[in-house]
């Protein structure tokens, strides 16, 4: 007997498999970028029945974010809020070892962040914390009895924050300091540090097992999760930066200590950048990340092993050209699966523990994060996410092909957007060396027609353009008014092997521009629908840096956009706040190397410079510090280039505020349609 159907949801399902192009779609704005649902990473239940991940929402009213934990059956059915609050936000869920309760953090209380539990099977939610500076990512022992978790606190003994503390407490808001560490990011040093604590679920009581004037986790180049604690509770893994000052170092350690405290064990005694422990849960192995050159952020991430028993310590990765950014341990702690960038995707990888087999690739031309592995390797679940669609889960079987889609978080209001995808495509750069790029197509694509280009350029500078959603630079944002977006990843992009990427060190703007413009001309030789007379370029941080040494070496594109990029690369030095990083690029300092800081600095250039500019700049940029923007815009102005400065006195290097990203989109989408003058798409 077949099942029946009934009107409505035969129209639905006539209304979802219809064509893009005979269903009612319009641009994406940005209002419809802010207003979806932001999906997080599932964490998977320990009988592998159950999902739990985070949805964030924003009140556009209000200019408010909320954050609350949802729950999805495994083997499919409708996805429900499952941990929510009248006031405050929740998230970092954490399943209890044996899957009865949930932990997680919460600012419901009124007293910051803090740690509570819940039982899986209904009951109110009660606070396991009440610590002055906040508590964060709860972690489990395997026992029950202990969780893990990161707080903020004032060291005892550090003369610095000392006196920070003091100056405070008198009403000042200045700031003194002897060392180098005073600013990161978009933040002064305030005397804080983050420390591990160790807290007993029963009394209530917890430890600060990491004392001292180290952040713990550390503030920068950290990995997806810094600590953990063994099987039997009885020891905690923890990374540390002693470099000091650690902004001219990127000395990550792995360390060990008892979870009822004492003095710390260091684990590993590489310079370089060593991350994200995981104890294997038979307890024998620690897993990690690690890199091999000190001073370098973007080297080849390995996934090392470290035997318990022999003290001996192996890569697994040794033979796979890829950075590894996240891993799991398989239930019988025989497997590794793991997840790294590959070209414009980023596959889910495993690889067996014993007998020196290579890595296995399970997915593939599919960009997904957040993996979780049922106890029985059967079922794996997926954050997946494309240019244009935002991120969702997916269940897949255990060699990577898709089982079912679990939420469609975003379906109504992605039902009535009409999203291109990347189509990917190849060229030949530098040195006759194949790099790649892809377009996105705007909506109502029409063949027949000649579009305006919008040239993107990626970050980093060791980035890439991935096959992903953004809610910043959007590919189909900038496609929505009527232009084809092109992007292209050159030297020093991410994915594509430690040598492509090292290409760009001490080349900021040699084979990289080659292979940026070459790029851009097979695109333009290749797609007939492309208008080489209107091709404009935009780009932020060191795709910043390009919009300038593009200004200065050649007059192709009709405008430009620059966010927080670099004007004069030796000023910048003195007021960055990671030494290690222009250190490293150019080839020391500026008084020791000054060729290396002055070859491929756009200042040097300006003379040369005469497309129309828009030059955007945050206040609280302490990476790319905001007298870059101004020299930029200052100096376009004085040789009388059309330009303009948009600056955000309360954002740092990105744009994170909705009712800042409205503008900031109006103002850019606006530089393009006053230079690119886009026809056929109506406002």
């Amino acid at each position: 007997m077949r099942p029946r159907i009934s009107l409505p949801c035969l129209a639905l399902l006539v209304l979802l498999s219809m064509p893009a192009f005979l269903s009612a779609q319009s641009p994406i704005t940005a209002r419809d970028l802010w207003s979806m649902a932001r999906v997080g990473s599932p964490v998977l239940s320990p009988d592998g029945s159950t999902v739990l991940y985070t949805v964030t929402t924003y009140d556009l009213a209000a200019f408010r974010s909320r954050t609350e934990i949802w729950t999805v059956p495994v083997a499919g059915g409708e996805p429900r809020p499952f941990i929510t609050s009248e006031s405050g936000s929740n998230s970092s869920p954490a399943w209890s070892p044996d899957g009865r309760q949930i932990a997680f953090v919460s600012s419901r209380g009124g007293n910051g962040s803090q740690i509570y539990l819940i039982p899986v099977d209904g009951g109110e939610a009660r606070a396991l914390t009440d610590v002055e500076g906040g508590a964060a990512g709860p972690v489990w022992s395997r026992d029950g009895r202990r969780i893990v978790f990161a707080s903020s606190v004032a060291p005892v003994g550090d003369p610095t924050a000392e006196r920070l503390r003091e100056i405070a407490e008198r009403g000042s808001e200045a700031k003194v300091y002897d060392d180098l560490q005073y600013r990161h990011w978009d933040e002064w040093e305030d005397g804080q540090r983050s420390h591990v604590f160790v807290l007993d679920v029963a009394t209530r009581q917890s430890r600060d097992v990491t004392p001292g004037p180290y952040d713990t986790p550390p503030v920068a180049l950290g990995g997806f999760s810094d600590y953990d604690v063994s099987p039997d509770g009885e020891e905690v893994a923890f990374v540390r930066n002693t470099d000091v000052p650690s902004m001219v170092g990127t000395g990550n350690d792995v360390w060990l200590v008892p979870a009822g405290g004492g003095e710390p064990r260091l684990l590993t005694s590489s310079d370089a950048n060593d991350v994200a422990p995981r104890y294997s849960p038979d307890g024998r192995f620690i897993a990690y990340l690690g890199m091999t050159r000190p001073g370098f952020e973007a080297d080849r991430t390995q996934l090392l092993l470290h035997d318990r028993r022999t003290q001996q310590t192996r890569s697994l990765t040794a033979d796979l050209d890829r950075s590894v950014d996240f891993f799991t341990w398989s239930a019988d702690s025989r497997t590794l699966w793991f997840q790294a960038q590959d070209g414009i995707f980023h596959a889910t990888y495993r690889v067996a523990v014993e007998g020196g087999a290579s890595p296995v690739k399970v997915t593939d031309g599919v960009y997904d994060g957040g993996l979780q592995v049922s106890a029985d390797g059967r079922t794996l679940v997926v954050a997946r996410q494309a240019t244009d669609r935002p991120v969702d889960l997916f269940a897949l079987d255990g060699d990577g092909k898709l089982v079912r889609q679990l939420t469609q978080q975003n379906r109504d209001i992605l039902s009535r957007l009409a999203l291109q995808p990347a189509e990917s495509f190849w060229a030949t750069g530098a040195e006759e060396t194949p790099v790649q790029g892809f377009i996105v197509r705007p909506p109502d694509f029409d063949p027949s027609r000649k579009y305006p280009v919008v040239f993107l350029i990626h970050g980093g500078p060791q980035g890439a353009w991935t096959d992903s959603w953004s809610y910043r630079w959007n590919p189909n944002m900038f496609a929505a008014p009527g232009y084809v977006v092109v992007t292209m990843n050159p030297r020093g992009s991410t994915g594509y092997g430690q040598t492509f990427t090292d290409q760009i060190t001490g080349d900021w703007g040699g084979k990289v521009y080659t292979d940026l413009m070459n790029g851009l001309d097979h695109a333009l030789a290749t797609y007939p629908f492309l208008d080489e007379t209107r091709v404009a370029a935009a780009g932020a941080s060191y795709g910043g840096y390009m919009i300038n040494w593009i200004n200065g070496h050649t007059d192709r594109f009709a405008a430009l956009i620059n966010h927080d990029g670099l004007f004069d690369i030796p000023s910048m030095y003195g007021a960055t706040e990671e030494l290690w990083f222009p250190e490293w690029e150019f080839g020391g300092q500026p008084w020791t190397n000054p060729e290396g800081f002055e070859r491929w600095n756009p200042a040097n250039f300006a003379a040369s410079m005469n497309t129309p500019t828009l030059v955007i700049h945050g206040g609280l940029d302490y990476r790319v510090p905001f007298d870059q923007g101004l020299a930029t815009f200052t100096t376009l102005r004085r040789r009388n280039v059309a330009s303009r400065l948009l600056y955000f006195p309360d954002e740092g290097h990105w744009v994170l505020k909705p009712q800042n990203a409205f503008v900031w989109w109006d103002e850019m989408l606006g530089w393009l349609d006053r230079y690119l003058q886009p026809r056929g798409i109506s406002d």
